[in-house]
């Protein structure tokens, strides 16, 4: 379970202070699938950070599994955003010079994971999202739909109980768009939590419940 509990983040840049998130109050339950909405600017990728791990707030708590994760020290902060947590970004975020299979393993080498079962998990993995005759091809050498999936077999590698995906369709077609979509309820049916980013009503549509957040506070939940 992660809870945010008065969750407020402020950004300053030069005199400007900028509300990201405005003492937000949210629960989403294990197992969830969620699709987080708003205009630009509204703090959707802000509250995606400080559940990823990725930002700190500046007041409040961010609770997972009844843990505070301001109390985390840095490796432990490694640890979860590592294992717990898998990321799906829009730019699909890729090594242009390595492999998908090479990007995909990237987790597992900070995991420590031996360079065979490495190899072996990332091989599994691709084959599972279609791509097994990929492994060896670079991101230059994929389409869009191809990369993402690319993108989230690295991030499911770890086996985490929570992928957070921002805009994962933003740069897709409407075929591909669903095709990853439909991957994602796949997921959450085997017990991943979901929560997807999105500005686009049919991707909010495959998840389970939407939080609207306005100006750094959550609207509806």
């Amino acid at each position: 379970m992660i809870q945010l509990e008065q969750a407020t983040r402020v950004y300053r840049l030069g005199d400007e202070r900028i509300q990201a998130l405005d003492s937000v109050d949210l629960t989403i339950d294990d197992g969830d699938f969620v699709a987080v909405m708003g205009p630009s600017g509204s703090g959707k990728t802000t509250m995606a950070n400080v559940v990823g791990g990725l930002d700190r707030l500046d007041s409040g708590r961010v609770v997972v599994n009844g843990r505070d994760l301001h109390t985390y020290n840095d490796s432990e902060l490694s640890r979860y955003r590592n294992q717990y947590v898998g990321f799906v970004f829009q730019n699909f975020n890729l090594h242009t010079s390595q492999s998908a299979l090479s990007n995909v393993m990237l987790p597992l080498l900070f995991s420590k994971v031996k360079p065979r079962e490495r190899a072996r998990r990332g091989k599994e993995v691709l084959e599972r999202l279609g791509l097994g005759d990929r492994l060896q091809h670079r991101p230059s050498q994929l389409s869009g739909g191809q990369r993402q999936r690319v993108a989230i077999a690295r991030a499911i590698i770890n086996k985490p109980e929570v992928v957070i995906a921002d805009e994962p369709t933003g740069n897709l077609d409407s075929k591909r768009g669903v095709e990853i979509m439909d991957l994602f309820t796949e997921l959450n049916g085997e017990g991943m939590t979901i929560v997807v980013i999105t500005h686009d009503a049919d991707v909010a549509a495959y998840a389970k419940r939407t939080i609207h957040i306005h100006d750094g506070q959550v609207v509806t939940a």
